[in-house]
């Protein structure tokens, strides 16, 4: 069992490690602010055993400077914040196209999301405890018309898909049993292969989630290995990395709006632009493979 260390004591593990600290009284206002433990994910790409992370000394190659991981700390905040941005726009087209198109191949049935002529059983048997759950009817727009229809089991799907949380909206879509209708959906956004399409969508899914919860971006590796498509031929490398991920991110920008596609494009190049400390250029360069050209 690990105990609760003071700041100070944090200062000099990190000394024992071998960081470099010039300004130990920034040292611990940062500390403070981003904490110990977040600070040490952007330590470990400059540890000697890196990327092992069995029988971790934490010893750091020399030289590394406190300034290098806030660097890195620095670039995947600001990489976060570009991402959220557009991965929200692309998570409520996502969203509003499937509710739009199955919605319009059962029209008689504004509830689709539970019919088992629609959807799997499994899907529809874990609906209530999963996602329509006592909470999710509190939601203001779902009470309403629970308090105007109350004869009604469901909201329509119009209402109900849209509070969804995203993982459940790319449950719903996989649960879908005409594979004809999960391949129009996929042909909409220019994509042959149901299999791709599938990837792609998980991608957008994951990598959201990282960037909702603060996770480590340039390190993050995806569990399923994207396929390769419309978005790229994706390698070894970048099949489960954040370069690969961010090139569907572009992609499905492109189907959206090109507009936006330029925009993110360009804000991601001046990103990258952006990074002046050479040890933070290589490192992103090393394990991301986004082509920082530093000096």
């Amino acid at each position: 069992m690990k105990y609760a260390t003071t700041i100070e004591e944090q200062i000099q593990k990190l000394k024992d490690r071998g960081l470099i600290i010039e300004d130990e009284t920034k040292a611990k206002e940062i500390l403070l602010d981003i904490g110990y433990y977040r600070f040490g994910s952007y330590l470990f790409p400059y540890e000697l055993t890196y990327p092992s992370k069995k029988d971790r000394s934490h010893k750091l190659k020399n030289p590394t400077h406190f300034e290098d991981a806030l660097g890195l700390y620095y670039f995947d905040s600001d990489l976060r914040m570009l991402l959220l941005r557009y991965i929200t726009r692309i998570e409520i087209n996502l969203r509003t196209y499937i509710t739009y198109y199955v919605s319009n191949q059962y029209k008689r049935d504004p509830c689709w999301f539970v019919n088992k002529s629609v959807m799997q059983v499994g899907f529809i048997d874990s609906f209530n405890a999963e996602i329509y759950t006592d909470k999710f009817k509190k939601h203001p727009i779902i009470a309403d018309h629970h308090k105007k229809y109350p004869e009604d089991t469901y909201a329509p799907a119009w209402k109900t898909i849209e509070h969804m949380t995203f993982g459940a909206v790319f449950q719903l879509f996989l649960s879908i049993t005409d594979h004809e209708v999960q391949s129009a959906i996929a042909k909409h956004y220019n994509t042959d292969k149901l299999t791709i399409f599938t990837s792609y969508f998980n991608a957008i899914r994951y990598l959201r989630n990282q960037c909702a919860h603060g996770d480590v971006l340039f390190d993050m590796k995806f569990a399923t290995p994207l396929k390769s498509g419309p978005a790229g031929k994706f390698n070894s490398f970048t099949n489960s990395n954040i370069v690969g991920a961010i090139e569907v991110v572009k992609f499905f920008l492109k189907q959206i709006s090109i507009h936006r596609y330029n925009d993110f494009c360009s804000q991601l190049a001046a990103l990258l632009d952006s990074v002046e400390n050479d040890n933070v250029a290589e490192i992103l360069n090393d394990v991301t493979g986004f082509d920082m050209n530093f000096a």
